[in-house]
């Protein structure tokens, strides 16, 4: 309010080194503080003057600089395109290849800051030539560096295919993977999340990172003691799972599953959501793999997810992967509802509290009628018809209708347990399938027992 900032600028040009890089360090704080200290020291005009000397300046001013130029552009990205038009990008690059560690390390953090905001800004920062150079920097012995210039290639990646397929080509995989087993926490956060990015766009960009021999050695992320080592690494397997059967066999086959299952049991909260998603599309593929995910005791701790998590997105994300688990043949469906997961399911949706998000809502009825419409076992069927609402009465009705004509012990538990009496008090459109399904379920027996 003072009008600081123009008082500064010329403290830029002063012909004392200690001088200019204080200046920068006092505007790179200022900018930092909130986006409207951010603009006001781009209308100042100040962005051109702090890199128009840039190559010739010490190292000191370097990281002030980069500092700066971080600190406008991590707001938003009208602000990081101010940092571009002023033409920052070029000598950013030019910081990526000093001797320093420092320098570069300010120069990298600057680019992420530029590239994370859209596709448009992360092309700026490929176009400048800037991947090969962190590729480079990954490749440093200096833990911080390696950090960062691996947090901007995620930035970098995560928009496109073809801004992903830039970094691939730089060499980056390769390098990336190597870093799975440092043990440095922060690192291998980053290096998990470059590598989630890069998968996620497409199968061949996910295959390119499973070749890089990823497995079976980012399964030992899912038991780091850092939370979001666990998270990133159970991302990045559940980027490579929901493209193709032959992607989730390979992790099927690595004793991925097995992993994923033991991290969901041991964590809480969002740690298990990417998790819960990479059991759900591994199932959901093919007969054969949902089996393998029943076979590794998959559904327990997904049941568990559904009572334990509060976030309705959690509970949602388990429901649908327990309706993709079960809705491929009436053998899967028992193993789901011998877990008694179906009252769950049933109590959730009718919950009053549950979020009324539609998507939710609507997630945990596909997994109910998923299952429901494969399901075959009478007896987990049973306590549903009491208390479920009629959009899940005709689906749970049906699957009697199917099974009661043909099985005579049924028959006889179903009217002493008090089923065909419920069924009896159901109110059905004439004309409905409900209805037929009921009148198919009284044909069963003799009149005067209907009666």
């Amino acid at each position: 309010n003072s009008g600081v900032v123009c008082l500064l600028r010329p403290l830029l040009l002063d012909v004392v080194p200690s001088i200019r890089q204080t200046t920068a360090l006092a505007l790179g704080r200022l900018a930092d503080y909130d986006v409207e200290m951010a603009e006001a020291i781009v209308k100042a005009g100040i962005l051109p003057q702090l890199i128009c000397s840039l190559p010739e300046e010490n190292r000191y001013y370097k990281k002030a600089a980069a500092f700066v130029l971080r600190a406008v552009a991590k707001h938003s990205p009208l602000l990081a395109q101010a940092v571009v038009q002023s033409g920052a990008l070029e000598m950013l690059v030019i910081c990526l290849e000093d001797f320093d560690p420092g320098v570069k390390e300010g120069a990298s953090w600057g680019l992420g800051y530029i590239a994370r905001h859209n596709p448009e800004l992360s092309q700026a920062v490929v176009d400048a030539g800037a991947v090969p150079l962190l590729v480079l920097c990954i490749q440093e012995p200096e833990i911080a560096l390696k950090r960062i210039a691996a947090s901007t290639l995620s930035d970098i990646s995560k928009h496109s295919p073809e801004l992903a397929q830039t970094v691939v080509d730089a060499g980056a995989i390769a390098h990336l993977a190597q870093m799975i087993p440092n043990p440095d926490a922060k690192l291998k956060r980053q290096v998990l999340s470059a590598l989630s990015q890069i998968a996620k766009h497409s199968v061949d960009l996910a295959e390119l990172v499973v070749e890089a021999e990823i497995f079976p050695v980012v399964l030992t992320c899912l038991k780091d003691s850092d939370e979001y080592v666990k998270k990133n690494g159970a991302t990045l397997i559940r980027e490579i799972a929901k493209h193709t059967p032959e992607l989730s066999q390979i992790i099927v086959n690595s004793g991925g599953v097995a992993a994923v299952i033991d991290c969901i049991g041991s964590s809480r909260g969002t740690v298990r959501l990417p998790g819960i998603m990479t059991l759900g599309y591994v199932a959901a593929h093919s007969e054969n793999l949902s089996m393998a995910v029943i076979v590794s005791k998959g559904i327990p701790p997904l049941c568990l997810c559904l009572v334990e998590e509060h976030e309705d997105h959690i509970k949602a994300a388990a429901a649908w992967a327990l309706g993709q688990i079960g809705r491929h043949t009436t053998e899967h469906a028992r193993h789901v509802a011998v877990a008694n997961v179906l009252p769950t399911l049933l109590d959730i949706f009718v919950d009053p509290r549950s979020s009324e998000d539609l998507r939710t809502k609507a997630s945990r009825f596909k997994a109910l009628k998923n299952i429901l419409q494969k399901c075959t076992y009478l007896p987990a069927l049973e306590p549903l018809l009491h208390e479920a609402p009629p959009s899940i009465m005709k689906h749970i009705i049906g699957q009697f209708s199917k099974v009661l004509p043909h099985d005579n012990k049924a028959r006889r538990l179903f009217v002493t347990t008090g089923g065909l009496k419920k069924v009896q008090e159901i109110k059905a459109e004439p004309g409905s399938l409900l209805q037929e399904y009921i009148n198919t379920i009284n044909n069963c027996y003799p009149e005067e027992i209907v009666r």
